[in-house]
């Protein structure tokens, strides 16, 4: 697991049982609580500053344009995209309300053994949904239900997807983390999710059984709602991975050896651009996008990566970035674009270039500690001239891990910091030692170096609220938030001796968390707590650790379920880099017979001795 001495022991070596023990460790309530009223959260005590609507979104009624109350008929279109429907707009935050369409969408996914050959290299074993890399887009309205009906047909695997990003309010069940959330579904069965979208956006879908997703389980997800810049035409989701010729879990053994001997993961052969791309010699196909000069274009950026931080830029055109994940935030501009893995950003450019041919560039983040074989290229053609290939030069692109403008939010949000800094002082914890510890009230701390997760596939956690059970397992790496209605602060370092010190990717479900500072060495609180922001900071569920350094972030406790924080580093999660926590207990919509009877169908099948047992985290 994540370090040698970790609760699960050496990397890859002999699992043991454990043995179980509570964690009582729990975050007391000292914040003003929230209000549930009709599904949607409203603060009783608001601290938003009213952000003011961007240029071109007028109201018919004239409304003050610093309101959050939108004229219910400014409807969205190419000149008005700030606005949606029914008062709602780019000035909700979407934390407090949401619309409530009375629509659900429906899906049906197959997942399938296969092979597949997205650059020409040849054919490899593949999993797939619905027989296609990547897999469908699933796209709904914000509001709206969706309901995704997923078959598996896998002959020797389990699965259960997990809606990256996707909020979960009130359907923590619907998450798709097995082990935690749910049991896997086996061969032959099928499992229907439901689930509401509560943001706009941007995201996608993938396995969380194992490393699973890395050999093709992954899928698109675009929420519509409104925008804080306009454009005229949505290309869609475009997402950017790195690809290995052999099978994730092939390559997951040889990164889990390496780890042990403080050796990197080998570096993936290439780089996929919306499926595809020309492998080293020349065979396979670039993807191909046609412009209309003098239109504005919105293009979805997704890292849908096992190991790679991605760069991309096209060429002359400038991208001006209106989302960090799903949170609209105030646009600015860049020529590339840095996105770890999980992350996303929506971009809009003009195709206001003489028509041509331009490269679309997707290169690995060497400065974020990424490698890879090849590049990735598309192809951006004006609809004016043939396609072909380009002649187009690049731009420089930043050489640190960082991102390459300010995010700050659209909506404007203060983080409360009193509690914070009052309880900090009094906070007695060494951050330079390894270990998962809170002060029993509102602060973490989590040394990731040597507390590793070790989930159970037969009982996740949801299974031990369901009977009362609180003997969760000391490898389940399970901290207790049992008060709705608080705010927690978590310092997260990457303490010395980490066998491979390089950023990582820190994704949370079920909720976006607040960036208040992150830094390379160890968090001192003397010299570093000044620095903190709570005025607007960053909002997102997915952001770097930065390598040997430190990360502080803070979210409120307003949604109710088992929630996994994990490196979404394929080998570092499979070796255990999470934690588990679990959100006001008493309030969780629990799951009913449907999900019981997945779980004894797991458990049925996993106890007649399957060609694969559990040799990772599970996760």
């Amino acid at each position: 697991m994540w370090g040698e001495n970790g609760p699960t022991g050496n990397h890859m070596i002999k699992r043991t049982t454990s043995p179980w023990s509570p964690t009582t460790e729990n975050l007391t309530a000292v914040e003003p609580s929230t209000i549930i009223v009709s599904g949607s959260v409203e603060p009783a005590s608001s601290s938003s500053a009213s952000p003011t609507l961007p240029p071109g979104s007028s109201s018919s009624s004239g409304p003050s344009a610093s309101s959050r109350v939108v004229d219910p008929t400014c409807t969205n279109g190419p000149l008005t995209r700030a606005c949606w429907a029914n008062g709602f707009s780019i000035a909700t935050d979407f934390d407090k309300k949401w619309p409530n369409t009375g629509n659900t969408v429906f899906y049906n996914l197959e997942v399938t053994n296969t092979t597949c050959n997205p650059d020409g290299n040849g054919d490899r074993i593949c999993m797939l949904f619905n027989n296609q890399y990547p897999g469908p887009t699933i796209r709904a309205n914000w509001g709206d239900w969706i309901s995704v009906t997923v078959k598996n047909s896998l002959q020797n695997n389990g699965t259960s997807i997990h809606w990256h990003g996707i909020r979960q309010f009130q359907t923590n069940s619907q998450d798709g983390v097995n082990g935690i959330t749910e049991c896997p579904f086996p061969p032959g069965d099928t499992k229907t999710y439901l689930f509401q979208a509560v943001q706009f956006g941007t995201s996608w879908y993938h396995s969380h059984f194992s490393a699973q997703y890395g050999d093709g389980l992954v899928g698109t997800i675009v929420i519509d709602g409104p925008a804080s810049t306009n454009y005229d035409i949505d290309i869609g989701p475009y997402p950017i991975t790195d690809w290995y010729y052999n099978t994730v879990f092939q390559i997951e053994d040889i990164a889990n050896q390496n780890l042990q001997n403080e050796q990197s993961a080998p570096e993936p052969d290439t780089i996929l651009v919306n499926g595809t791309n020309q492998n080293a010699d020349g065979g396979g196909a670039y993807n191909i996008q046609t412009v209309i000069a003098g239109k504005k274009y919105r293009l979805r950026l997704i890292n849908t990566s096992v190991d790679n931080s991605l760069r991309a830029s096209l060429d002359n055109h400038t991208f001006t970035v209106i989302t960090s994940d799903f949170v609209p935030i105030k646009p600015f501009q860049t020529n590339w674009i840095l996105l770890a893995i999980g992350q996303r950003y929506d971009v809009v450019f003009t195709a206001n270039q003489t028509a041509g041919n331009y490269w679309f560039r997707v290169e690995a983040a060497d400065d974020c500690d990424s490698s890879n074989g090849f590049y990735g290229r598309s192809i951006f053609t004006y609809s004016t001239v043939a396609s072909d290939i380009p002649t187009s030069n690049s731009s420089t692109p930043d050489s640190v891990c960082q991102p390459e403008g300010t995010i700050t939010p659209y909506v404007s949000n203060m983080v409360p910091n009193t509690t914070f800094l009052a309880q900090l002082g009094d906070f007695e914890v060494d951050l330079t030692e390894s270990q998962l510890t809170t002060n029993g009230q509102n602060i973490a701390a989590w040394g990731i170096n040597l507390t590793a997760i070790d989930i159970d596939w037969r009982d996740p956690t949801l299974e031990y609220v369901i009977t009362g059970n609180t003997s969760y397992p000391q490898v389940y790496n399970l901290v207790e938030i049992p008060t709705p209605g608080t705010w927690t602060y978590w310092i997260i370092q990457e303490t010395a001796g980490t066998a491979v010190p390089i950023p990582h990717p820190m994704h949370l479900h079920g909720h976006d968390y607040y960036i208040l500072g992150n830094g390379t060495g160890v968090f001192d609180r003397t010299t570093d707590t000044p620095n903190l922001n709570f005025v607007n900071p960053t909002r997102r569920d997915t952001t770097f650790l930065p390598a040997g350094g430190w990360l502080v972030i803070a979210f409120p406790t307003d949604n109710p379920g088992a929630w996994l924080f994990h490196c979404h580093i394929t080998w570092h999660v499979s070796e255990g880099l999470g934690l588990q926590f679990l959100e006001s207990k008493e309030s969780i919509v629990l799951p009913g017979a449907d999900w019981n009877q997945t779980c004894k169908n797991w458990d049925s099948y996993y106890n007649d001795h399957p060609l694969y047992l559990q040799d990772d985290s599970g996760l």
